[in-house]
């Protein structure tokens, strides 16, 4: 890790019109549900972080947490949302890109709305949905590898409309397809397409209709999900897209700023930004990228830290707590994998579980939960003091990369065969 000061090297662009914020308040993460729910990826707010009133138990026994229900799943790597006590699953069977509502509790299938699909990946053998379900109002959002959007009846499945995005924007599929989960905000449905020769890597569909709104940017796509902050008081996505970091005016497309991240070759941008204090920004890749820690306003980007480490993780999103980053540090491809706390505001690392191994981290009750690739998942109690493990189990026999979700005291988890429903509540 080094720190840098703000240099015409690095390249960190912000335009001409500079806002002052009267306080650190105004530039925050937004809500968007309900406690209880996991509408989408990485939670209610994208964060890995469940909603306030969510429980864990403190232990299990040693077969595991108590299975309430499981079911065979096709292809792919998306995790579930769930709201309301809906399950929402976008798998791939045979030759169909299918979308499943659930009942939370039992399992059993409440309707099923599918499209043919032809995809097959550059790298890798899974041919199905990366995107985790999105899941707005009486809306379900999906975007399968092939960059097909579609807009379904959260009540009924019944499909409002679609979008080809590959095939109208000249989107490229990449090495496994299609995988950054869009983001609703307003009126507008936002999309890290990638159709770069059109000025079309980032583009806004109306939720309504899915009619285009704006598109902008010459950028490829990434894997890693924008997410929603505050600034000035007005809303704005930050998004990592291939080989950058930028702050959009989801209402025009405007670019506030830009920093380059990332680089050309074998690499991939899939961790989700996160915020890990007012006005601040952290994001993370592996292949030799490393990490930056960056102040932000909406005006420019100007960063505190960055280097290869301490935290260049492959997509394993870092949980933010109590001025601290969690995260797993390495790739899943290419062991080992260490658990790590850093320290926010200076990079520095507080510790390091050695050898800890990959996987995918989601925080609740005081408490994380890692749903590790060789399939075990493991509940820890971690602060700045050090890391103790409560509870292991092994639900499923298979590779667990699809992200988990947890509401109301089911965990819901899904290897490359089947999706389990765990009471985890206390």
């Amino acid at each position: 890790m080094r720190t840098v000061s703000r240099t015409a090297e690095g390249k960190w662009f912000g335009s001409a019109r500079v806002t002052l914020f009267v306080s650190l308040a105004l530039i925050t993460p937004l809500p968007v549900a309900s406690a209880g729910d996991w509408p989408q990826i990485l939670g209610p707010e994208r964060t890995g972080i469940a909603a306030a009133d969510e429980r864990l138990a403190d232990r299990w026994p040693d077969s595991g947490p108590r299975e309430i229900w499981r079911r065979d799943v096709g292809a792919g790597y998306a995790g579930v949302a769930v709201t309301a006590g809906r399950v929402i699953l976008f798998h791939r069977v045979a030759d169909r890109e299918v979308v499943e509502a659930l009942d939370a509790a039992t399992g059993r299938p409440q309707w099923k709305a599918d499209h043919p699909t032809s995809f097959m990946p550059q790298v890798g053998g899974g041919n199905g949905p990366l995107c985790v379900p999105v899941i707005h109002g009486n809306r379900v959002i999906v975007f399968g590898p092939q960059g097909v959007l579609t807009c379904l009846d959260a009540a009924t499945g019944e499909r409002l409309w679609m979008r080809e995005t590959h095939r109208e924007f000249g989107g490229q599929e990449g090495y496994f397809g299609a995988g950054s989960t869009p983001l609703v905000v307003g009126d507008h449905v936002i999309v890290n397409v990638g159709g770069a020769k059109q000025e079309a890597g980032v583009v806004a569909f109306a939720l309504a209709t899915g009619a285009t709104v704006w598109q902008a940017t010459a950028e490829p796509a990434s894997y890693a999900a924008p997410v929603q902050v505050a600034v000035g008081g007005e809303p704005h996505v930050l998004i990592v897209t291939r080989y950058a970091c930028l702050l959009l005016d989801p209402a025009t497309g405007d670019v506030r700023w830009r920093f380059p991240f990332g680089q050309r070759g074998p690499t991939v941008n899939a961790a989700t930004p996160v915020v890990p204090a007012a006005g601040r920004l952290f994001i993370t890749a592996a292949y030799g990228i490393g990490c930056v820690c960056a102040d932000f306003d909406r005006s420019a980007a100007t960063p505190k830290w960055e280097g290869p480490g301490p935290l260049a993780t492959q997509y394993c999103t870092p949980i933010v707590a109590d001025g601290h980053l969690y995260g797993i540090d390495g790739r899943d491809d290419v062991p080992p994998a260490d658990l790590v706390c850093i320290e926010a505001a200076s990079g520095r690392e507080v510790w390091r579980e050695r050898g800890f191994g990959y996987g995918t981290l989601l925080a609740a009750d005081g408490k994380l939960l890692a749903a590790k690739t060789d399939g075990e998942l493991v509940l820890l109690r971690a602060t700045p003091a050090g890391v103790d493990v409560l509870a292991r189990g092994r639900p499923l026999p298979g590779t667990l990369r699809a992200l988990p979700a947890l509401a109301a005291g089911r965990l819901y988890l899904r290897d490359d065969t089947t999706l389990t429903c765990l009471d985890v509540a206390p």
